[in-house]
């Protein structure tokens, strides 16, 4: 029992983390209507920045160091799209490819950084609370806060008038420029949010692993989007509230079928990167899916009226 509740809570924990990076996605994705694949590379670089910062003494300054970081990584790719006249997907092809040096660089020189006996921000705020009482949800408790606050930032901000204009980009750029808003400056704006979202991630999960590596990055995009449509097709996305819910709600989701499967073991320790990849496969086919079915009821129903 309390090796589930472990493995429950962890998966709560690491839940909320990574949903920012559906978040993050979410906003450039869904809303900018933008496949930007700089997400592996910013993940990394977050974490490398919040890493290192605490080791050098600094926990908390890392966070918002981190982002800064990924709103960088963020304008390169925007940068690479709007003024230079790269595609989309090669823009971010590009800046996750420099970011690698970046990353290598943000670490020492290292291919791996660790905060082995170096202060949190986790470990700061349970040296600050009755751990007697909450035992370690403290971890919970941050993790969570951290996500709430920034979904609730990212509402309003949207809500605003840049918000809306990034909003008005995504459905139609011609009209956007017609109304004599920039688009390139609204796609940089986004880009840049959205990759101090991802770069957010990357620092809080850094920290909560005490650990980074070079290569930690892999696959953020691909689970990332996974969360974000696993959430989709469980709660919907009718609303700006409702698609920040379902991300939150997406990423807590997977985070449980992985556990559930590690735990099980129903699936072998080395094929578990590829049920992971049919999971996330079958959650980015479901509306394809979901669809195809309907019109063969559809089509069922009309042949047996016809029959008749």
């Amino acid at each position: 029992m309390g090796a589930i509740l472990l493995i429950s809570q962890t998966a709560l924990d690491l839940g909320f983390q990574y949903a920012l990076v559906a978040m993050a996605l979410f906003l450039s994705y869904r809303i900018l209507d933008v496949a930007d694949l700089t997400t592996d590379g910013c993940f990394v670089l977050g974490a490398a920045v919040s890493v290192t910062m605490a080791a050098a003494g600094h926990p908390i300054l890392a966070i918002p160091a981190a982002m800064l970081a990924g709103a960088c990584a963020g304008f390169v790719t925007a940068f690479l799209q709007t003024r230079m006249g790269v595609p989309s997907i090669l823009a971010g092809i590009i800046t996750n490819t420099g970011l690698y040096t970046v990353n290598f660089l943000a670490m020492g020189r290292s291919s791996s950084a660790s905060l082995l006996r170096v202060d949190t921000v986790f470990t700061m705020l349970r040296d600050v609370v009755d751990t007697d009482i909450i035992g370690d949800w403290y971890k919970l408790i941050l993790s969570g806060g951290i996500t709430i606050l920034a979904g609730v930032l990212l509402y309003l901000f949207l809500g605003t008038r840049l918000g809306l204009s990034i909003r008005a980009t995504g459905d139609n750029r011609d009209m956007v420029r017609a109304s004599s808003v920039n688009p390139a400056y609204t796609v940089t704006v986004g880009l840049c949010v959205s990759n101090a979202l991802t770069a957010l991630s990357g620092a809080v999960v850094g920290q909560y692993q005490k650990t980074v590596d070079i290569n930690s990055g892999t696959g953020i995009v691909v689970i990332g989007l996974a969360c974000l449509i696993i959430g989709e097709t469980v709660l919907g996305r009718r609303s700006i509230g409702r698609g920040i819910l379902a991300v939150m709600a997406g990423s807590i989701i997977y985070r449980f079928i992985y556990a559930w499967v590690f735990y099980t073991k129903i699936v072998p320790i080395e094929c578990l990167r590829l049920f992971i990849a049919i999971v996330v496969a079958l959650a980015i086919a479901a509306p394809t899916i979901k669809e195809g079915v309907g019109l063969e009821k559809r089509r069922l129903t009309a042949l047996r009226k016809g029959g008749r």
